[in-house]
């Protein structure tokens, strides 16, 4: 695990609002991303997590607060600012978003030659080394059409770190994915992080794979981050908005005895 509490801060949503047709979304969230770390952003369905991923990238813009990404103030950026700032970071789609009509080794070459002045042998080696790393040698030939649901997330994992960012962003990475598949999108997280020291944001509302690869975690609730902390504090907090939330509850429970019979289900006898 990393030291989460003593590295630099790379992201930063400083009272973010955001609201959609008079829908509020976001209430004030504020929240911190340290170089080298794992932090997964947990909630249920339609609190907002994707929403906080896309305003760190700059898909969205803020009604109010502040967005900063590598000590840049990057809330009012313009597209064309933002290109250099998104070489830094890279988004994986929950639908992995790769081309159809594209070709595995496409795919992953697309932002190599957008954005770098390479040659094709250079592109190739990169390409190759991209898909070994996410263990999809061999496979620069097929067609997003010939892969299966694992394998696609993982070619836009392999895509997203073509250029080598500082920061992969994660939305719903394991949606749709059976048991196993979704046990090796945690596991391919968790080796990019070690072996090349990316800093991680993931946004799910999967447990399993929350716990098995963050170093720190974030609640979010009612438009807010309700509780945050180190994943095995989080995992036996008595928060009661954590604890109801681990139990696979909409809500807490506020009633004292609610609470108990709420931590007697968890722990056990």
């Amino acid at each position: 695990m990393t030291d989460a509490v003593n590295g630099e801060v790379v992201i930063e949503l400083r009272g973010l609002h955001k609201a959609f047709r008079g829908e509020r979304v976001l209430r004030g969230v504020d929240l911190v991303v340290r170089d080298g770390e794992t932090i997964t952003i947990l909630g249920g369905s339609g609190s907002g997590k994707s929403v906080c991923l896309k305003h760190m990238i700059g898909l969205l813009k803020p009604d109010a607060g502040r967005v900063l990404v590598l000590g840049e103030d990057v809330t009012d950026y313009s597209e064309r600012q933002l290109v250099e700032v998104r070489k830094a970071l890279s988004m994986v789609f929950q639908s992995a978003a790769l081309f159809d009509s594209l070709s595995v080794y496409e795919n992953v070459a697309y932002p190599l030659r957008e954005h770098c002045d390479w040659s094709e042998s250079r592109v190739a080696e990169r390409v190759r080394a991209c898909l070994e790393a996410v263990g999809l040698t061999g496979a620069e030939r097929l067609m997003p059409a010939e892969l299966s649901g694992g394998m696609r997330k993982r070619v836009g994992v392999a895509r997203g770190i073509a250029l080598e960012p500082r920061v992969m962003l994660y939305d719903e990475p394991t949606t749709g994915l059976d048991p196993a598949n979704q046990r090796r999108v945690g596991e391919l997280i968790r080796s990019l992080q070690q072996r090349l020291r990316v800093t991680s944001v993931v946004v799910t509302h999967e447990l399993e794979l929350c716990f098995a690869v963050s170093d720190r975690v974030a609640l979010l609730k009612d438009g807010r981050i309700a509780a945050e902390g180190a994943a095995e504090a989080i995992r036996r907090s008595e928060d009661a908005d954590v604890r109801a939330f681990l139990a696979g509850e909409q809500d807490a429970p506020r009633n004292p005895a609610d609470e108990a019979a709420l931590r007697g289900g968890l722990d056990g006898p």
